[in-house]
């Protein structure tokens, strides 16, 4: 597997993200040598959900007015229904969100993090996947989308559920190694 020495990631989530799509790439991430800071507009701990109720909480390393995505060598967006529901709707998520893109850094996102793609505008002519529920919302954004456990397009790297996550993270974890500052930065 690719090393990620020297490398920073950030993990952009609120309360309510799905348990193993954050911790799954997380321990991934940092086993693979990189910096990882859970990024989020609250301060503390943040909840996640597993099943069907709350589920352990994560330590917050940054809150998001303070983060540069400049710091950051990735991005990983991970799903569950409330997370990105809450940070959609949240201006400063979407322009964090829109840095990363704007600059060619790779973003993951998972399940239904996919949504804040939608948001920022992002998807328009790449290959993506996604939980199957939002697959309208991807496609009324541009996306070309298609049921596969990962895909990855101009270093955006998307899967459906928590079964995609070793493929998901790998690729992550590649796209990253190999620095796509691909050609959707100009």
């Amino acid at each position: 597997m690719a090393r990620l020495d020297n490398k920073k990631v950030a993990i952009l989530a609120t309360n309510g993200f799905e348990q193993s799509e954050l911790e799954h790439p997380l321990k991934a991430l940092r086993e693979a040598g990189a910096e990882v800071h859970v990024v989020s507009p609250e301060s503390g701990e943040i909840k996640g959900w597993e099943g069907s109720d709350w589920g352990t909480s994560v330590k917050v390393d940054e809150l998001l007015d303070d983060a540069q995505p400049d710091h950051y060598d990735g991005l990983v967006l991970p799903g569950g229904q409330i997370n990105p529901d809450l940070l959609r709707a949240n201006p400063t998520a979407v322009e964090f969100v829109k840095a990363f893109w704007a600059a060619g850094k790779p973003i993951g996102a998972i399940c239904h993090g996919p949504w804040l793609l939608v948001e920022a505008g992002v998807l328009k002519g790449n290959k993506v996947t996604s939980y199957h529920s939002i697959k309208t919302d991807v496609i009324n954004a541009g996306g070309d989308w298609e049921d596969s456990e990962c895909v990855c397009e101009n270093g955006l790297v998307t899967s459906r559920n928590p079964d995609d996550l070793p493929a998901f993270s790998a690729k992550v974890i590649e796209e990253i190694a190999e620095g796509r500052h691909n050609k959707r930065a100009a």
